[in-house]
């Protein structure tokens, strides 16, 4: 994903996010940028754990189905956080 401009980092982003939370059904207190948010974390999560397995080379990034397994885990770290509130 290191090829795309920003742009495309917020829309593949925004998708594994949207994914995501269809996947993890229930309340979220987060909206549209929040999904974004999690989406982009998701995929930098799973670039850096692909990188330390040896998944992926040097300037490869996190594909789009590892984008939303990475924001399914931060959206289930982030109701974790968020229930204890």
């Amino acid at each position: 994903m290191e090829h795309y401009g920003v742009i495309a980092w917020i829309v593949i982003g925004g998708l594994a996010g949207a994914i995501a939370k269809l996947l993890m059904p229930g309340r979220d207190p987060g909206g549209c940028i929040i999904t974004v948010l999690l989406g982009i974390a998701g995929a930098v999560l799973a670039g850096w754990i692909g990188h330390r397995i040896g998944w992926y080379g040097t300037g490869e990034g996190a594909g789009f189905i590892a984008a939303i397994v990475g924001a399914f885990v931060i959206l289930l770290i982030y109701r974790l956080f968020a229930r204890r509130r």
